[in-house]
């Protein structure tokens, strides 16, 4: 019969075989709109997630003492159900922290939920304004564009010192409709000669866009000035519909704004064009893109894309801010990443205090004479964070 003693030894040779506790994992939930239409946007995400936290933690997937679980979830682009896997994803699954989502009307509506449950939600690759405007809370970090940022490429790439006339398509959701109405805004503020004449607004799911087209070449064909077309789109874009009506005809220009390669590849006999975007692979000229350009490369035969960096940044910011806070209470992280500054593949970012907004530079880019595929794009100018004129939006 074992006595007290033997019990106490017995503990005690356990304890020191077993060792002290391991950490738990930290959970870290990320949502994604894997199913429809901006699917490859989901999936671009999800990897240039997966690589940051390889390349940020030197392939160990630990950080501060604790593995790194990423949890994955399919929102399948519908704001309800986002909403309820992001309730489980803080209340069942443990989670603490949250990247998400693909779509604006599905981040919009996981907003109220991060508040509630006091934990952090870091947007990404969501766009509308009003994420870090008027239905932002202090929970809610971005490090993806938004549709001003992205405006505000889109305008540099206007000409400056010559009238320009504009009409607008625009993909009939809070992205569009917010992306026309940040343009506009953007005009006035950095391309005053440059008017915005006629908007148009389509479903994502249209398949002709002639009465569109029609109405918008109708609108500019006889303003003075340059004409252009604009598009704020996402998506399948429609573009190619729009050469097929030649707007050449009315002397109307085409700029679709920046996209994933498997689209823009589809624009190389467009050269010329020109248009502002977030990011191209060959454009940012630091250590973390050039690590991510070979190791995409030889994994995907395949230069990185659009939203490969932008999962990317923000796994930088997850790192970055754990890392500065020393652990993932959300108050503590709150007080690490307001301000904060973190390298990410396309530069350095910098969450602005009062909203929480990653500041970043945005590119201005031409279409090359000898485009091909995944080589299309040449470098126009970058535009700097600190030129771009970016409200504060939110009621902080």
């Amino acid at each position: 019969m074992l006595n007290v003693r033997t019990l106490c030894l017995t503990g005690a040779a356990l304890a020191a075989m077993t060792g002290p506790a391991l950490a738990a994992d930290l959970k870290i939930c990320l949502i994604a709109g894997k199913t429809g239409a901006l699917e490859a946007y989901a999936k671009q995400t999800e990897v240039g997630f997966m690589m940051g936290l390889e390349y940020l933690t030197q392939g160990k997937n630990e950080l501060l003492g604790r593995k790194i679980q990423v949890l994955v979830k399919d929102d399948q682009l519908k704001p309800d159900r986002g909403k309820a896997l992001l309730e489980e994803c803080y209340a069942d699954d443990g989670a603490e922290i949250a990247v998400g989502s693909t779509g604006s009307p599905v981040a919009l509506a996981m907003l109220p939920v991060a508040e509630e449950a006091k934990k952090i939600l870091i947007v990404e690759p969501a766009v509308a304004d009003s994420i870090t405007g008027e239905k932002w809370n202090r929970y809610i970090f971005r490090t993806g564009r938004s549709s001003y940022q992205d405006a505000l490429a889109a305008a540099a790439a206007i000409p400056a010192d010559v009238e320009v006339s504009i009409g607008m398509m625009g993909l009939d959701t809070a992205f569009g409709r917010d992306g026309v109405k940040a343009f506009a805004e953007a005009l006035a503020s950095m391309r005053p000669k440059a008017k915005i004449v006629a908007e148009e607004y389509a479903a994502g799911n249209t398949a002709d866009f002639t009465p569109f087209a029609e109405r918008l070449f109708g609108a500019l064909k006889d303003k003075p000035g340059k004409r252009i077309i604009n598009f704020i789109w996402a998506g399948p874009h429609p573009m190619a519909k729009f050469v097929d009506m030649k707007p050449e005809r009315f002397d109307i220009m085409l700029a679709p704004g920046g996209n994933i390669l498997p689209v823009m590849n589809a624009w190389k006999q467009f050269a010329g064009a020109e248009g502002g975007t977030y990011y191209y692979y060959s454009f940012p000229k630091n250590k973390m893109n050039d690590w991510l350009r070979a190791e995409y490369q030889k994994r995907h035969n395949a230069p990185p894309d659009f939203f490969v960096a932008g999962g990317f940044s923000a796994a930088a910011a997850v790192v970055a801010g754990v890392t500065k806070a020393g652990g993932t209470d959300a108050e503590k992280l709150i007080a690490a990443m307001e301000g904060m500054a973190f390298e990410t593949p396309k530069g350095d970012m910098i969450f602005r205090a009062v909203d929480h907004q990653a500041q970043q530079d945005m590119f201005h880019w031409r279409i090359k004479k000898d485009a091909k595929d995944n080589d299309l794009l040449e470098l126009v100018a970058t535009i700097p964070a600190a030129t771009m004129p970016l409200p504060f939006r939110n009621k902080r």
